[in-house]
C-alpha cells in the first residue's frame, strides 16, 4: 500500500511519519505527500500552461521539437520515447525543460547534453510559468531528500553538496485518450523505473499510474491535484546500496486525456553514485547520458549514424 504523508508532519520529524517515511522509501518504492510548500493553484497553473501547449498544432510544437535540435530539452512528440525495448514507443508527448547553467559555467565547454539550453515556445507567459514552478519544486524535492537521508539513518544533509548544479528536469506529460489502435504492446509510458534519484510528480488528477505490488500486481496510485506522487530511481537505489527502492510503474492510459508534471531530481553531473565502498566510480550524468540514449529515439538514431 502507497502511504499518503504530509508533508509539514515530515519537516518537523514526527516520528510516526518518519516511521512511514522510511517503510515507503525501503519497502514500496512510492509515498504520495500533501500540505507541501507548493500551493494547489500553484499545480493547478502549470498543468493548464502544458495543456495549452500541448493542444498547439504539431507545425507551431515543432519549433522547439528535441528532435531536430537533437537535445534533450524541448518538445518530444508522440512515439518520441521508448521506455521499454520490449513494447512499442510510448504515444505520449512531453515537454522537458531543466537547470539553466550560467553562460560563463565550465561544464558548457564540455558540452554535457544532461545540461542542454532550454528551449522555450513562443507562447506568452509560458516560461514564466514553468520556470517559478521549477524553481518551487527544486526546493521541495530538496527538502523531501533530506528527510529521506535522516530516515535512512544518515545526515540530513548527506546529499546536499550534490545538488549544487542537479541535473534536474521537469517535464509535462501529455497522454491524450489511449487510441483506438492500441494494442496489448501500446502503452501511454511502459514499465519502467526511473533513471535518476527523486521524482516529485504532481499531476491534474485523471487516474492513469499504476505501480507494480510486492505480489506481481499492478495497483494504480492517484493523488489529486494539490498531492505529490514521489517515487524513486534506480540511481538512488544503487547510490545507496539498496537502502531507497526503485519501483516499477507504467501508464496504459485511458479514454480521457492526461497531464502529469514529474520533477526528476538527480545531482550534479560528477557525482560518484556508486554503491558506498564500492570501489569504483559512477559518474552520475555517465548513468542518466546513457540511459537517455536508451529511450530517446532521436538519440538512439544519433548513436547509430
Amino acid at each position: 500500500m502507497v502511504p499518503r504523508l504530509d508533508a509539514a508532519l515530515i519537516d518537523a520529524r514526527d516520528p510516526a511519519t518518519m516511521d512511514a517515511l522510511r517503510h515507503a522509501v525501503e519497502k514500496v518504492g512510492f509515498l504520495t505527500v500533501h500540505n507541501t510548500a507548493i500551493l494547489r493553484a500553484d499545480i493547478a497553473r502549470v498543468i493548464e500552461a502544458y495543456r495549452a501547449f500541448f493542444h498547439l498544432p504539431d507545425a507551431e510544437k515543432r519549433a522547439v521539437d528535441m528532435a531536430q535540435t537533437g537535445a534533450n530539452r524541448g518538445w518530444g512528440a508522440q512515439g518520441a520515447e521508448q521506455v521499454d525495448p520490449a513494447a512499442n514507443p510510448d504515444y505520449k508527448q512531453v515537454f522537458d525543460s531543466g537547470f539553466a547553467l550560467k553562460a560563463d559555467d565550465p561544464l558548457r565547454a564540455q558540452n554535457l547534453s544532461v545540461y542542454g539550453d532550454n528551449l522555450w515556445p513562443d507562447v506568452p507567459g509560458f516560461r514564466d510559468v514553468i520556470e517559478g514552478y521549477y524553481a518551487k519544486a527544486l526546493t521541495v524535492a530538496m527538502g523531501l531528500l533530506r528527510a529521506i537521508a535522516a530516515a535512512i539513518g544518515e545526515d540530513e544533509d548527506h546529499f546536499d553538496a550534490a545538488f549544487t548544479r542537479p541535473m534536474a528536469l521537469l517535464r509535462g506529460n501529455y497522454y491524450p485518450p489511449r487510441p483506438d489502435w492500441a494494442a496489448e504492446k501500446d502503452f501511454g509510458i511502459a514499465a519502467h523505473t526511473d533513471y535518476g534519484c527523486l521524482t516529485l510528480l504532481a499531476s491534474d488528477g485523471v487516474a492513469g499510474l499504476e505501480v507494480l505490488s510486492a505480489d506481481g500486481s499492478w495497483s494504480k496510485v492517484n493523488a489529486p491535484i494539490g498531492d505529490f506522487v514521489i517515487n524513486f530511481g534506480e540511481m538512488l537505489e544503487m547510490w545507496t546500496a539498496g537502502r531507497v527502492k526503485a519501483t516499477l510503474h507504467r501508464v496504459i492510459g485511458t479514454a480521457e486525456e492526461r497531464i502529469s508534471v514529474p520533477l526528476f531530481f538527480n545531482p550534479n553531473h560528477d557525482t560518484n553514485v556508486a554503491p558506498p565502498g564500492a570501489g569504483r566510480v559512477i559518474l552520475a550524468g555517465d548513468h542518466m547520458k546513457k540511459r537517455f540514449d536508451e529511450t530517446y529515439l532521436h538519440l538512439k538514431k544519433a548513436a547509430r549514424d
